[in-house]
Order: C-alpha cells, then sequence, then structure tokens
C-alpha cells in the first residue's frame, strides 16, 4: 500500500464488535432470507440461498468468529462478496456504512491475538474513540472449506 492509498470499506457489527472488509470485495447487502440447510456443512455454514437463480453457499461470519450468537432481526443482514473466483455470503448483525480511510491509518493486529481467530485479523483502524477490525476474508471464510461442501 502506498502512503497516499485510500482504502474503502464495508463496515458492519457482529456481537457489538465494528469490522471492516474492502469495498471491492462485496457484490451487494442483502436483508435476511431463507436460507436452506447444507447436510454435513461445518457448524459456520448456515446453507445456501437461491439469489436471483444463482445458488451462494451462506456463512454465519459470528459463529465462524467464535463470538455470541444474535438471533436474526431487521437489521441483519448478508453480504455476498466474491472472492478467489466464488461468490457467497456472509451473515453479520447489521451494515454500519461505507468509510474512506488512509491506508497508512491501519495497524497490524496486536501482537498478544492468538490462535485461529487471530489469523482472520488484516489489521486494526482506530476512527475517533472506536476501533475497527479488517478482517482478511479470504482466511476468515474459509473458502475451500465452503467449496468442499458444496461440490460433495
Amino acid at each position: 500500500m502506498s502512503d497516499g492509498e485510500i482504502l474503502e470499506l464495508v463496515t458492519f457489527n457482529l456481537s457489538k464488535e465494528e469490522f471492516g472488509v474492502d469495498i471491492r470485495r462485496v457484490q451487494e447487502i442483502n436483508r435476511m432470507i431463507d436460507i436452506t440447510r447444507v447436510p454435513n456443512a461445518p457448524y459456520y455454514v448456515e446453507g445456501v440461498v437461491n439469489l436471483r437463480g444463482k445458488i451462494i453457499p451462506v456463512v454465519d461470519l459470528g459463529k465462524k468468529l467464535n463470538l455470541e450468537a444474535k438471533i436474526p432481526d431487521k437489521a441483519t443482514r448478508i453480504i455476498v462478496i466474491e472472492l478467489e473466483g466464488m461468490v457467497l455470503g456472509f451473515i453479520v448483525d447489521s451494515v454500519s456504512e461505507v468509510l474512506r480511510i488512509p491506508a497508512a491509518s491501519v495497524e497490524p493486529p496486536p501482537t498478544m491475538t492468538v490462535g485461529a481467530e487471530s489469523a482472520f485479523i488484516q489489521g486494526v483502524v482506530k476512527i475517533d474513540d472506536r476501533l475497527l477490525i479488517l478482517l482478511d476474508l479470504k482466511k476468515t471464510l474459509g473458502i475451500e472449506g465452503v467449496a468442499d461442501v458444496l461440490a460433495a
């Protein structure tokens, strides 16, 4: 990243924490719709949805990150992304805003974070009095595991 580079992030909430992902990965944001369960899927794969004739897998991001579960409500959204040639959705408690921030303001994850979950963190951004956690979507969503479930 160059010093003058600006990042555009879609920010969302999960279990009272604020996260962000690169807007270039986001195809659309949808309200919750009926999800069809897939037998023998990993615990974090909620199932699949039919989105305008295309079947896409849906991941419960809160489960994947071991965060406190929340019952879906009117604010719950499915963020649809394209990653590694695969389209999939992930469930979040709510979507906040689109932010433009200088790339230089992204700090590396704290060294005290350990375990598999810390590998999902691309960086942390301090915005006024709040912290925004940037996710590495490829590592977070386990693209290979989701693709294997759908291929079976």
